[in-house]
């Protein structure tokens, strides 16, 4: 009789340890869920902000660009305007001496 009495006391024994290593499992298990989440999610952060910069640096350089542009066009406009402004003064004076030599 002692040992049946053992092998239901070992297998009682097993049995309980059987269920806290179920629950501990569970417990680990828990927590490594909510380990990688945290995680992912700081992940996500992280790529959102750099996503920002990113966009942030892009913008800055097009502005700069843009701004480049539009000095340069200003500059090359102000010279065109000069040298039309000089070719229609010296129309001018030619038609004015036409007028001129005509009348006279």
């Amino acid at each position: 009789m002692t040992t049946i009495s053992e092998a239901i006391t070992t297998i009682k024994k097993a049995e309980s340890d059987a269920y806290k290593l179920i629950e501990d499992t569970k417990a680990k298990s828990s927590e490594m869920i909510q380990e990688a989440k945290s995680k992912s999610k700081e992940t996500i952060e992280k790529a959102k902000e750099e996503a920002n910069s990113d966009a942030e640096k892009i913008t800055f350089e097009a502005e700069t660009k843009a701004k480049k542009e539009a000095y340069n066009i200003n500059n090359q406009t102000k010279e065109k305007v000069e040298i039309s402004k000089g070719e229609a003064i010296r129309m001018v004076d030619e038609a004015a001496e036409i007028i001129v030599k005509s009348i006279l």
